[in-house]
């Protein structure tokens, strides 16, 4: 009982993690770029523990009662991923800087956990998908809760693991500046994308 407790949680957070988002795209451009990847995993791993933790403990009611905490999230992350898209895009237009992981310069780690911390927090998926709907599931394994939630944290750590220093695979393909552009422009339009579905 408590590994299939395990197991599940195990595999409905990793079902919803690995859905193409926001967070899995910045998490993917840092580990291309060998840039303070430990720091990205370990952020986005315990912020995820976080929230499931606070799923499970059952405060996906107190979010699904607070409609103005909920609206106000979302347009900060409306505003936040229109702003961030934009920059994608004028970086795949300009073209020529950050092509090459190995020699381009890094960014200040402050820098890159702050823009992380926005893209994480200030989406209201992902206390959807964290906090309310994990927390749901978690009720049906009842005093095993705490074990589904285990699971659920162990999926998002080996997840972000396996982005973040995966991503370097893909470094050859990532020496062409035309590479650098389509995923850019790609990453524009996906933040786009998202900042349109927050809209009411």
């Amino acid at each position: 009982m408590v590994l299939d407790a395990l197991m599940a949680g195990y595999a409905v957070a990793l079902s919803l993690i690995a859905a193409i988002g926001a967070q899995n795209v910045f998490v993917l451009r840092q580990g291309l770029r060998r840039e303070h990847v430990p720091w990205v995993v370990l952020f986005c791993a315990a912020s995820d523990a976080i929230l499931i933790s606070a799923g499970v403990a059952g405060f996906g009611v107190v979010i699904e009662e607070a409609p103005k905490l909920v609206e106000t999230l979302r347009w900060l992350g409306v505003a936040f991923l229109a702003v961030y898209g934009a920059l994608r895009f004028r970086s795949a237009w300009r073209g020529g800087a950050r092509l090459d992981p190995a020699t381009d310069g890094e960014q200040p780690l402050v820098r890159v956990l702050a823009a992380l911390a926005a893209i994480t927090w200030l989406n209201p998926h992902v206390y959807l998908d964290t906090v309310v709907l994990i927390g749901a599931v978690s009720t049906k394994w009842g005093d095993k809760a705490p074990v589904f939630g285990a699971g659920a944290v162990l999926a998002s750590a080996s997840f972000f693991l396996g982005l973040g220093f995966g991503a370097r695979l893909l470094a050859p393909l990532f020496r062409r500046p035309a590479a650098w552009r389509v995923l850019d422009t790609l990453t524009g339009i996906l933040m786009w994308a998202i900042a349109c579905s927050l809209l009411p």
